[in-house]
């Protein structure tokens, strides 16, 4: 969709569903955000690793080792999110992918330690506003899969096989995580490394998932187990 597109006839739309008179104003409100954003995204683009349109940057946002981060059309960086590109394959993000305010994505730590793997997010997918995404394990989001508030995704674990050692000076052990096409993973959920969540599933509110989870699955709880639903009515 066009940016005129957004700006007038979405708009126009929105207000129309919801009963508003006045869609200009819409408009004119949405214009004095994506304005700005887009001459950051401009900006930014200048040095990212490639860019295939013209990202949306937000207030704050912090994008760093800006040449091992692609992207692709139509991406959305609300305020004060932060994406590190100090990653061994990069981060890739595709088309349509929108991260929300105050998100963090960090395959790596800024100041030791070894360089992560990094993350792949695919089209039409989103981050919600709060999420931490450490992808240090290397992690994949398919596509149209939308990840809630405050949801946090650990690609590694701190080893802690030996007692004569604090956790702390045994380092961390990394597991990749694989979420599927047209998941939902809802608000506060925490995946550890190594899980596979397959396609379609769902994850309730406020679950650790600790273990794989099959496609179209519905998990929730502390850990994630099947959760029952309502059979369709034939």
């Amino acid at each position: 969709m066009s940016i005129r597109a957004k700006l007038v006839d979405d708009q126009r739309e929105r207000a129309r569903l919801a009963g508003i008179g006045n869609w200009r104003r819409l408009s004119w409100q949405l214009a004095t955000k994506v304005g700005p954003m887009a001459v950051r995204g401009l900006i930014a683009r200048l040095s990212l690793g490639s860019a295939t349109g013209l990202p949306l940057i937000g207030r704050g946002v912090r994008i760093r080792n800006r040449h091992l981060v692609h992207v692709g059309r139509n991406l959305i960086v609300e305020d004060f999110a932060e994406i590190q590109g100090l990653s061994s394959d990069g981060i890739t993000i595709g088309d349509d992918v929108s991260i929300g305010s105050g998100s963090l994505i960090r395959p790596s730590s800024y100041y030791s330690r070894e360089i992560g793997r990094g993350l792949v997010m695919k089209a039409g997918s989103s981050l919600s506003p709060g999420c931490y995404i450490g992808c240090s394990g290397g992690i994949t989001i398919g596509e149209k899969t939308m990840v809630g508030p405050g949801v946090r995704l650990f690609a590694e674990n701190h080893s802690m096989g030996d007692t004569s050692v604090s956790v702390k000076d045994q380092g961390v052990e990394w597991g990749e995580i694989v979420i599927g096409d047209g998941c939902w993973i809802a608000s506060g959920v925490t995946v550890t490394a190594g899980v596979t969540i397959g396609d379609g599933a769902v994850i309730a509110a406020g679950a650790v998932v600790t273990r794989d989870v099959p496609a179209f699955g519905v998990y929730g709880g502390i850990p994630a187990r099947p959760l029952p639903t309502a059979k369709k009515q034939s």
